[in-house]
């Protein structure tokens, strides 16, 4: 039931920026070129989709950071290029298909890596769980022996990083 929930609110927030951007591209089109400004929107977009997919889609508690917002934009980059592809295939099977044919091609396509891209949100960029968890800090203050002042020692540990589950659509998907 959790990961039906999680991917309910993937779908949501990420179709949600998705609407708000495709009315933003054309309203900044009138300042500056088209080109720019989709650009400029689709970076925009996948920055405030990855802090919303972080505190609220998989409920990490904090900002999504560096490292996540990447890896973010990375499984972006490749839903783009299968949707991409697929649109290219047809268009090379039959050179002038429908529109209705085109758009049923394209959302399939989508669906699918939209898919894809929460299962690997889920089990690898936003991943939790005891041999996953984030950066521990732990703080010890003492005194020394000849004037009294006190040190403060912190040690830094990251766990141990484990593969994900074999059966990763499976896990990504299952109620936990």
């Amino acid at each position: 039931m959790k990961s039906l929930t999680s991917f309910a609110r993937f779908v949501v927030f990420g179709g949600g920026t998705g609407v708000l951007s495709s009315l933003a591209v054309p309203l900044l089109a009138v300042l500056m070129p088209w080109t720019l400004s989709n650009a400029l929107i689709t970076i925009a977009s996948t920055v405030l989709c990855t802090e919303l997919h972080a505190r609220y889609t998989f409920r990490t508690g904090r900002r999504a950071g560096l490292r996540r917002h990447w890896q973010s934009a990375g499984s972006a980059a490749a839903a783009y290029a299968a949707t991409s592809v697929a649109v290219f295939a047809l268009h090379a099977i039959q050179p002038t298909p429908g529109m209705l044919t085109e758009q049923l091609v394209y959302l399939s396509a989508s669906g699918l890596a939209g898919t894809a891209r929460f299962v690997i949100l889920r089990l690898f960029v936003f991943a939790t769980g005891p041999d996953r968890e984030t950066t521990k800090t732990t703080t010890m203050t003492t005194t020394t022996a000849d004037t009294n002042e006190p040190i403060k020692a912190t040690t830094i540990t990251r766990p141990r990083r484990t593969p994900a589950p074999a059966a990763g659509l499976t896990a990504a998907l299952s109620p936990s």
